[in-house]
């Protein structure tokens, strides 16, 4: 299986439609958005995902109603974090980096997704941590996203 890990993408429309020719062109399995997305027309690039996506509300992301609603189809958008299963595994996303090292510590998860920082963030362990960066390229003017094979437990960060 892979998954597909994005997160800030902050409107960046040329970003978005970036990220999701190479997670259709990886034929990955999940795409998981660690929040930020901002606008509901962001939905429209998403759309063409090959892949279902879960994702979760980042602190920008003010029109919560509309983003669920234009995002139905495509997936889901959680109010703040969500747990999930993969490959026989335990996933959670979040956006703010919230008792990161606490849930590492915990081994309750496989695998610990967040955004937020706009950095890149890969922890290796038992507990696998990844903060993709950010897709949208504002801040840090490096955009990236995160393929994870779950075969393997190795992220690969590519610049889109």
């Amino acid at each position: 299986m892979k998954i597909g890990i994005i997160s800030d993408t902050h409107d960046n429309m040329p970003k978005i439609a970036a990220a999701v020719r190479l997670f259709n062109e990886e034929h990955v399995d999940l795409v998981v958005h660690a929040g930020d997305f901002i606008s509901p027309i962001t939905a429209d690039h998403f759309a063409a995902l090959n892949a279902p996506l879960i994702g979760v509300f980042g602190n920008n992301d003010g029109e919560r109603l509309y983003l669920t609603k234009r995002f139905e189809k495509i997936g889901v958008i959680y109010p703040d974090h969500h747990e999930f299963e993969f490959a026989g595994r335990r996933g959670v996303v979040m956006h703010e980096p919230k008792f990161i090292d606490a849930l590492v510590k915990s081994e309750a998860y496989d695998l610990v997704i967040y955004g937020h920082t706009h950095e890149i963030d890969i922890r290796e362990g038992k507990t696998l941590v990844i903060n993709p960066g950010e897709a949208c390229g504002w801040i840090s003017g490096r955009a990236t996203v995160v393929i994870l094979d779950t075969n393997t437990m190795i992220p690969q960060v590519i610049d889109i």
